[in-house]
């Protein structure tokens, strides 16, 4: 069963430090045997995956993949405890698409956004060979109007790495869709840009929305958007 627990925090915007009004949320994750379909998925996920890494080193420097098992398992606990707001669902920074393509089997009208075109082919593949009803865009999930907030999350970040592009089409446009039309969004942020991909969701997120973000300990956190946003960049 889920429950709201303390508010997520405070992160820090252009124009200084604000409360998030973002709570966490307590969902039971319970690891089981995949279904066969997912399983299949998966394996033959994975088999691409390994093959993009191992074929294209340079262009693979800045993907790295979630443990789909586990973000699978959290998408079930989220679609079968019915606490997102409808069905609507986007990936940040898709990749190969592979969550984007679970959440689709598990119900939700899913969507994924990826700044690499060669990784927007490979999950057009993928789910397409899986007859999987996902729309993959190239461009940016930075929301027009919030390349400032970006841009000063680049400078203050203490992370090697810093992968975020924000000089790239509106994806949004292409979709026909903005970021508060979707009901859960998931990103796999790199270290350092927890506070920014936060920060955009409680911004242009829908009121009621959920974050769910997947860390480098191989675990997830959920949060919800519970008040509407009222700072500024």
């Amino acid at each position: 069963m889920a429950a709201a627990r303390k508010p997520y925090g405070a992160h820090r915007s252009v124009a200084g430090w604000f409360d998030v009004p973002l709570v966490d949320v307590d969902i039971s994750i319970i690891g089981s045997d995949l279904p066969e379909d997912v399983d299949v998925f998966l394996r033959e996920a994975d088999s691409r995956v390994g093959r993009f890494v191992q074929d294209s080193p340079v262009r693979a420097a800045g993907f790295v993949p979630s443990d789909f098992e586990t973000v699978y398992y959290a998408l079930r606990a989220i679609a079968e405890a019915n606490i997102a707001s409808g069905s609507s669902f986007c990936e940040w920074g898709s990749g190969f698409g592979v969550v984007a393509s679970l959440a689709a089997m598990l119900g939700f009208q899913a969507s994924g956004i990826e700044i690499e075109e060669g990784l927007v082919d490979a999950a057009q593949r993928l789910s397409g060979d899986f007859g999987l009803p996902v729309d993959f865009i190239q461009g940016s999930f930075v929301p027009s109007g919030a390349e400032p907030f970006a841009e000063q999350a680049l400078a203050d970040t203490t992370a090697e790495f810093f992968w975020l592009v924000t000089d790239a089409d509106d994806a949004y446009e292409e979709l026909g869709l903005e970021p508060d039309d979707f009901d859960v969004i998931f990103a796999y942020p790199w270290p350092g840009e927890e506070g920014l991909i936060a920060g955009l969701f409680e911004r242009y997120a829908a009121q009621g929305a959920l974050l769910l973000m997947y860390n480098q300990f191989n675990s997830v956190s959920l949060q919800r958007k519970v008040a509407k946003w009222s700072g500024d960049f």
